[in-house]
């Protein structure tokens, strides 16, 4: 198990992330808050895989649900817990693979390229920052800072995401564009700004038209970190690098439209070329200058996800967009099989679970 025997998690532990954290879940839907249930699968559940869950559930999470899917098919569901078999959780970094994921409908239909500077559709950034790319955004090595920074954090959620990329260029760049790696930087934000400004819609409204209503993901929606009292429909600000409030069947439909290289019964989400760029490293020979704790190398991120793995043209073999509260989506390219752990807990206490979990999966199928 080459690929599998990792030492990496991407873990969201500076203080005022966890205080972000702790905020965002005293205001998480009513309808997320779980049911005490009996353990319950569905399909052949590998005993490794139990028993890891069952020690998550141990270590003080309240429950989890872990799915794996091969072909499009169920291999098994496992709720553990007090879950309830729709819980609607905020997934923080996890929902980085969805914001690439709309940005990418844009670059398909032209009105975005990954490569040109920023400024010709947001002229407020000027001089460097104005040359900073859309990739570079996505890749996370626009030179705007990294998450200790919590600029976009600290934003008002009532706000636009024009005001927000204003605010955001009104800062001096840290790095030079493209150069250098910092991670849970605001370039998320400015990133939702163009897709705004070039297709005239709200991302959230964009959002529902392009990926949560042709995939079915009826319990999906965006909102800030911390939301402030601000109910998710008058959020015009959603925090794109963590604002993701779902469920782990919903997750289960994207992750399922990427591993089908964009298409979902019928529908075409996403050309096959943007789900590989996507998926293709973006940040080798570049220094890693701030990671979450945790992360090693030779982890490296990709468009919104994190490779742990990859071929020697930089496609992933591992791709994986694991959030703070412990939500751990994965795919892996050369098995086929791909999955999710989902829950609302503290991604350190469990990730050497999540680890031996994955592992399981992987290895049983």
């Amino acid at each position: 198990m080459k690929r599998l025997l990792l030492s990496i998690w991407i873990v969201l532990t500076l203080p005022g992330c966890i205080f972000v954290l702790r905020q965002v879940s005293q205001h998480a839907r009513k309808e997320g808050a779980p049911a005490p249930t009996v353990a319950r699968n569905t399909g052949s559940v590998p005993p490794r895989v139990r028993t890891e869950v069952e020690n998550i559930v141990k270590r003080g999470v309240p429950g989890v649900t872990a799915i794996a899917m091969k072909d499009g098919k169920l291999l098994f569901r496992l709720d553990v817990g007090q879950i309830n078999s729709e819980a609607q959780y905020p997934v923080a970094s996890a929902s980085k693979w969805m914001t690439a994921a709309l940005v990418m409908t844009v670059v398909d239909e032209g009105k975005l390229s990954l490569d040109e500077p920023i400024e010709r559709v947001l002229p407020q950034f000027t001089g460097e920052a104005g040359q900073v790319t859309l990739r570079e955004l996505l890749a996370q090595t626009s030179g705007e800072g990294s998450l200790k920074d919590l600029v976009d954090i600290g934003q008002d959620p009532r706000i636009s995401l024009a005001d927000s990329a204003a605010q955001i260029a009104l800062r001096p760049l840290e790095d030079p564009p493209g150069r250098v790696f910092k991670y849970g930087g605001p370039g998320f934000q400015v990133a939702g700004a163009l897709v705004e400004q070039v297709t005239g819609k709200r991302w959230s409204d964009l959002f529902e038209e392009r990926v949560a209503r042709p995939l079915g993901m009826s319990h999906t929606y965006w909102t800030h970190l911390p939301n402030r009292g601000v109910a998710a429909a008058q959020t015009r600000n959603p925090l794109l690098q963590g604002g993701v409030v779902t469920t782990a069947g919903d997750y289960m439909k994207f992750l399922t439209m990427l591993v089908q290289m964009g298409q979902f019964d019928g529908h075409r989400i996403l050309t096959a070329r943007s789900v590989a760029t996507m998926e293709t490293v973006q940040t080798l020979g570049k220094p890693m200058a701030y990671v979450p704790a945790g992360v090693t190398s030779p982890l490296q991120y990709a468009l919104g996800n994190w490779c742990a793995t990859w071929a020697s043209d930089g496609r992933c073999e591992l791709a994986l967009s694991p959030g703070a509260y412990g939500t751990f989506p994965w795919i892996d390219r050369s098995s086929g099989v791909y999955g999710i752990f989902f829950m609302r807990g503290r991604l350190p206490k469990v990730a050497d679970n999540l680890h031996s979990a994955m592992a399981a999966v992987i290895t049983a199928y």
